[in-house]
């Protein structure tokens, strides 16, 4: 008989490594930081990853995690942009209390899915929190009145405060090292919904929705718009959600598997990442169970019930102040996002103001004009977050220089709109405004979570989230009893961004070039 080559092309490529114990990658957090077991075993599955590569399912989570970020920014743009309609419908005289309920939302949607994806797994979190946007999106449209438009804003925004601190942990803890400023480029969908929003509520909201000027009572069905665009922005969040569901199969988190004592389905994960990439990897069992002789880390009856006991207390909490280092990089961050949290939406309550009455005044306020400086605004987002995934790889800069010098030139440009004479003036400075805060959170939403342990990092992330929620939720308060038709909230949303800069200077650790744990 004659032997068969099989074709190269149809086998698995073996990856050849002498020891996956070996430190490749070189870890964010210091040794002692977090347990010794866990961070031995961290580094195995670190350099697993990272031996596989960057791949097909990696690729495709890529995109999957993007809509998660197009969420994050895609339905609080839409708040603002059906406020006006909505108000004018029901005739609401506190129109900002719509942006209170969704606010209040999304704190409650970041800590829940925030902690609790640590608790229950990424799998469900990532899943469920872009579903239940789209359900609760699209039975807004039908509201009757304020109020449950107000609820249906709250309860669609429970799911979209869920998506990046589990979307951040899921695609964090599958990425290989050298490719974590993916984090950062995923930004890029978050310009990308801001334009989306743009482009699909010009005709809708722009030519059926009732005028402010208009003498005689706004009724349903001249108002229509807004109940459209509510149903064609709901119906693309299910489009994404049954991408997610039906036609991709996440894996569970490899490291979440391991901080829970699941050893055997870490590493099966592993070989199922690597055969979906072509490849096969030699990591085994005992590659990680060789460590528990440096610690305890136990699979037996007994370690389970614990682990079932330390879901009611607060051990993923305290591990992120585990050391002094520690404590104070997980303050500083999360008085960052709180300084971020009210700075954002207080000048987004502004700014349909300033727009208008400014446009208004230099004689171009039309529908038209309107709208097209929105979309201008909105296109300039995208390059802005591809600088954002070039400036966190220069040497010596990294995230750290990258963020501060973002976050001061976004409060800089603040400061600067209210020196506008024209209105082509102001479109200039809140297109470089746009410009830097895109920046900005590009490389936020990716530093923040290199710098927590897997085991911790959906806590880590609940925290930061819920102080950039818990802050946010100031903003339309203030909206709704501060003088708005002045540009004091600018100022104040300009210092803060600047006060925000000036901390993250502080920030104990550089992520660049390190494997996070």
């Amino acid at each position: 008989m004659t032997d068969v080559k099989p074709d190269v092309k149809d086998e698995p490529e073996f990856i050849d490594t002498n020891s996956l114990d070996d430190t490749k990658t070189t870890p964010v957090l210091d040794q002692g930081s977090v347990d010794p077991v866990y961070q031995a075993k961290a580094h195995v599955l670190n350099n697993a990853i990272q031996q596989i590569g960057m791949g097909k399912y990696q690729w495709e989570l890529f995109v999957l995690v993007g809509f998660g970020w197009a969420a994050d920014n895609m339905w609080p743009i839409i708040t603002s942009l059906i406020l006006p309609a909505v108000a004018l419908e029901f005739n609401q005289s506190k129109p900002p209390l719509l942006s209170l309920a969704q606010n209040i939302g999304l704190l409650a949607g970041a800590i829940f899915w925030g902690f609790g994806c640590d608790i229950f797994g990424r799998r469900l979190a990532f899943n469920a929190t872009i579903g239940v946007t789209a359900v609760f999106g699209l039975i807004a449209a039908g509201s009757p009145n304020f109020a449950a438009i107000g609820c249906f804003a709250a309860l669609w925004s429970v799911g979209v405060g869920g998506n990046l601190p589990v979307d951040s942990a899921v695609f964090l803890e599958f990425l290989p090292g050298s490719h974590q400023y993916l984090l950062t480029i995923l930004s890029i969908f978050w310009a990308l919904a801001q334009l989306l929003a743009t482009l699909v509520a010009w005709p809708l909201l722009g030519y059926r929705t009732c005028s402010a000027e208009q003498t005689t009572p706004c009724t349903r069905s001249q108002n229509f718009g807004w109940r459209y665009f509510m149903i064609a922005m709901g119906g693309f969040s299910m489009i994404c959600f049954i991408l997610r569901f039906v036609f991709f199969t996440l894996y569970e988190s490899p490291k979440f598997l391991m901080g829970k004592g699941k050893d055997a389905e870490a590493v099966a994960v592993v070989h199922k990442v690597a055969l979906k990439n072509g490849k096969t990897s030699p990591l085994s069992i005992a590659d990680l169970e060789i460590h528990n002789t440096e610690g305890h880390q136990g699979t037996d009856t007994a370690a389970v019930l614990k682990r079932k006991l330390e879901k009611i207390n607060l051990d993923h909490v305290r591990a992120l102040f585990r050391t002094r280092k520690l404590a104070y990089s997980t303050t500083l961050i999360m008085v960052i996002w709180a300084f971020i949290g009210l700075a954002f939406p207080l000048y987004n309550a502004f700014i349909p103001y300033l727009l208008s009455s400014r446009g208004a005044a230099y004689g171009d306020g039309s529908t038209y004009i309107t709208y097209r400086n929105s979309l201008i605004i909105a296109v300039l987002g995208i390059p802005g977050a591809l600088l954002g995934g070039v400036l966190v790889e220069i040497p010596k800069f990294g995230r750290k220089g990258a963020l501060a010098l973002a976050t001061t030139l976004t409060g800089v440009f603040l400061f600067g709109s209210t020196t506008a004479k024209t209105s082509n003036g102001l479109l200039g400075w809140t297109c470089a405004y746009n410009f830097m805060s895109n920046v900005m959170y590009a490389v936020l939403y990716a530093y923040t979570p290199e710098i927590f342990p897997t085991k911790d990092r959906g806590t880590g992330n609940a925290l930061t989230a819920s102080a950039n929620r818990i802050f946010g939720v100031m903003a339309p308060i203030v909206a709704i009893y501060a003088n708005l038709e002045t540009a004091a909230p600018v100022y104040v949303s300009g210092a803060l961004f600047v006060a925000a800069g000036v901390l993250v200077c502080l920030l104990p650790f550089e992520s660049r070039g390190k494997a996070s744990l």
